[in-house]
């Protein structure tokens, strides 16, 4: 794989993985992200703390599928750059011979992709660049190090907002479900609008114009919806900060998030 030269990245305009990146106190980012980062944080201050509640959750979410499930095989689509407790790190401190594989279609990601391929030697960690839009090529390169035929955790964090059409996205997550065996699990986080509703529309305006890719926040029955056929796990389909929080959930942010198990 060909990695991208400096030449290919357009720094100049606001990108969603450079943007979270920054929210998460990072530093793989540009001076167009940070702006954009600072305007939709001044319309809703919590969006910081969305970011970091998110990345909670994928450390929980993890734990509990790798420790409690017995999942040994996470299919992670939407990478974003790497942060701490990555999907790997996590899963491999609890079962170090997990294998994980991420899929991601950013170029600076690609750029950290090595950072990502430093998994616990007992496991396997690789990369895939693709795009949520093409589950069949996503399938295909992920089975070059999952079996099929066992077990795997689906994650979308972050990432099925970014296909703006409904029925598009809803076959897209109902293409990849359909591939896994039962005893599989499908975990999502997905910006909503129904909380916070004016500042969430608001902000997807803001970005819809000077961002990239574009956005499309929706209610919780539709992000409920993208779990049909699965049994969720309690307690449903949540903001991030309610889903098995460690402590007291503190102040309910703008995204749900759920996982449920494919029998």
């Amino acid at each position: 794989m060909a990695e991208p030269t400096a030449t290919n990245l357009d720094t100049g305009t606001p990108h969603s993985a450079r943007l979270w990146n920054y929210w998460l106190g990072g530093k793989d980012n540009f001076r167009a992200d940070r702006e954009a980062g600072d305007a939709i944080a001044g319309m809703l201050p919590s969006i910081v703390a969305l970011a970091r509640e998110d990345r909670r959750f994928l450390r929980r979410s993890v734990e509990h599928l790798v420790r409690d499930a017995g999942i040994r095989q996470v299919l992670d689509i939407g990478t974003g750059l790497p942060t701490a407790d990555n999907t790997h790190q996590v899963a491999q401190a609890v079962a170090p011979e997990t294998r994980v594989v991420y899929v991601d279609n950013d170029p600076l990601v690609l750029v950290h992709a090595r950072a990502l391929l430093s998994g616990a030697v007992e496991g396997a960690t690789t990369y895939v660049e693709a795009d949520l839009n093409d589950p069949e090529s996503i399938l295909r390169a992920a089975r070059e190090t999952l079996d099929f035929s066992r077990p795997i955790a689906l994650t979308l964090l972050g990432i099925v907002h970014f296909i703006r059409d409904d029925e598009t996205a809803r076959a897209v997550v109902r293409r990849l479900v359909a591939e896994l065996t039962p005893g599989s699990y499908l975990a999502i986080a997905h910006g909503c609008h129904d909380i916070n509703t004016a500042e969430a529309h608001r902000i997807v305006e803001f970005w819809n114009e000077r961002g990239t890719p574009k956005i499309k926040y929706r209610s919780s029955a539709e992000i409920a919806g993208f779990f049909d056929g699965l049994r969720l796990l309690e307690p449903g389909v949540v903001p991030c900060n309610r889903w098995r929080p460690d402590g007291e959930p503190g102040e309910d942010v703008n995204q749900y998030c759920g996982v449920g198990i494919k029998e």
